[in-house]
């Protein structure tokens, strides 16, 4: 088992921003050895340790300190319970990828969330979801390593403490833990969901697992920028959620907010349609914009930096508070924070 550390790592590329950052020292992990062996190098040298998946719900700074870590493990495999198999799913495998090769074997779960990019192992901390699904409606268990001992876990869904764009992983255990595997509680039964924009109207009455996870590629496409072409971290800034009766006050003079109201009262507003009307579609300054067909994407130009972007952000969200009174949150995280 050899494990290769590289000095002065350029990450502009493993970003789907397209971000600048030189990482001081950068290893893959081919397995699980590997892995643990990156993460005793990085303890006896007190190297800050920071793991980075695909990099598409991230932001990088201009440098990142100690050693970054990309975990490679992308086998997986089925675990059979007749109809409603588990999949394993190592950290390494790309989100996308595993979507499709199960809704082609016809198995339910997850056809919803294609092509959302990323690896399997950074699901769970964002709870990542699209078109009425979330990563929290499958998941069953997390396995993981703690970075202070080396000790392998598992944690069960109800651990993981999900929410929305939410995790005990953005929490409690933020820096604390590598995620080495993910299980999944598939169906092979048909269970459709098809209640997000116009999902339904793309598939017939009796979709595949595939025709629906091709539909929603389909839809992602039309509305979203590709990363390979336009830098972006997909959406940029979470839905918000107001209490009900700042719900009523914004309804009341702008009745054709889309909101969903949420079970503990509060209900969620469409922060892209918020952007919108405070005419920033399309709007640009200096290396970032405001994506022109989706208000809640930010999207990089080239040239530009972590410093930059943060700033442009700050004042996408001040316009927002100025004119709604409701305050926008970003969704990617920053790394080495």
């Amino acid at each position: 088992m050899s494990l290769t550390i590289v000095p002065d790592k350029d990450l502009s590329g493993a970003n789907t921003l397209g971000l600048p950052c030189l990482a001081e020292r950068f290893a893959v992990a081919e397995n699980h050895d590997a892995l643990g062996e990156a993460i005793r190098r990085a303890a006896d040298h007190g190297w800050p340790l920071t793991v980075l998946g695909g990099g598409s719900n991230l932001i990088l700074p201009e440098r990142l300190p100690g050693l970054v870590l990309q975990p490679a493990m992308n086998a997986w495999w089925l675990e059979e319970r007749g109809e409603a198999p588990r999949a394993h799913v190592e950290a390494g495998m790309v989100w996308h990828d595993l979507v499709m090769t199960l809704a082609s074997r016809g198995l339910w779960g997850i056809e919803n969330l294609a092509l959302i990019p990323g690896h399997c192992g950074a699901a769970p901390i964002q709870n990542i979801g699209a078109y009425g699904v979330e990563l929290g409606d499958v998941l069953e268990a997390v396995h993981l390593i703690h970075l202070d001992d080396g000790r392998e876990a598992a944690l069960s869904a109800a651990d993981c403490r999900l929410g929305y764009r939410d995790s005990i992983f953005k929490r409690t255990l933020k820096d604390r833990v590598v995620i080495t595997r993910l299980v999944l509680r598939l169906s092979r039964l048909p269970q459709p969901r098809l209640g997000y924009g116009d999902l339904a109207s793309r598939v017939g009455s009796d979709p595949t697992a595939l025709e629906v996870a091709e539909a929603v590629c389909a839809i992602r496409r039309e509305k979203l920028p590709d990363p390979a072409v336009l830098g972006n971290a997909g959406s940029f800034f979470k839905n918000p959620l107001v209490d009900a009766i700042k719900a009523r006050g914004l309804l009341a003079d702008h009745p054709d907010l889309p909101h969903f109201a949420q079970a503990d009262g509060r209900v969620k507003l469409a922060a892209g349609w918020l952007i919108d009307r405070c005419g920033l579609k399309g709007w640009r300054r200096g290396h970032f914009g405001v994506h022109d067909r989706q208000a809640l994407v930010l999207v990089h130009f080239g040239g530009g930096n972590a410093t930059e972007l943060l700033a442009f952000a700050d004042e996408v969200a001040a316009n927002v508070w100025s004119r709604f009174g409701v305050m926008l949150a970003r969704e990617p995280r920053l790394a080495g924070t």
